[in-house]
């Protein structure tokens, strides 16, 4: 990945609507080779997919949770389970399996506290966990779903 890519990446991050010929003229090439490298870069699995960003608020959606989890099972088949259960639940929209006193962070999305109280329960009773601790965000300061690209490595 040459600094032509690393630039179409950060761009994309920024705003994935821009048309190749905008995207072209930025990174200082014609249409088709940017084209080209965009393919590549998504057949590379650095381009996963390309969404639309909605503000959750708008939705109605207006309560941000970080629910941290430690459960006394480590076992593959509890962690499938686990795993499963959780994945199919809509309102979780990140979840991470975590190295420290806590085994898994999740967070959760929901209307208000009675939407997360009922979350909670379908949680609570769908596996055995070891202890269940919720925290409440009370202001989103940065939210960002773009990475930094990382320059080129220095011959």
């Amino acid at each position: 990945m040459d600094a032509i890519d690393r630039k179409i990446l950060t761009i994309l991050q920024d705003d994935a609507t821009v048309s190749i010929a905008e995207l072209a003229e930025r990174v200082h090439l014609s249409q088709t080779p940017c084209w080209k490298r965009i393919q590549k870069l998504e057949a590379n699995g650095f381009i996963v997919r390309r969404v639309a960003l909605v503000s959750p608020e708008k939705l109605g959606l207006g309560l941000t949770v970080f629910v941290s989890i430690e459960t006394s099972d480590h076992s593959r088949e509890w962690l499938g389970k686990f795993a499963e259960t959780v994945s199919a639940l809509p309102e979780v929209m990140e979840f991470y399996r975590m190295a420290g006193d806590v085994d898994y962070m999740l967070r959760v999305v929901v209307t208000d506290m009675a939407a997360y109280d009922t979350f909670y329960k379908r949680l609570i009773e769908a596996i055995p966990l070891k202890n269940v601790t919720s925290r409440f965000a009370m202001e989103r300061i940065k939210s960002t779903t773009a990475y930094q690209v990382p320059a080129l490595p220095k011959p």
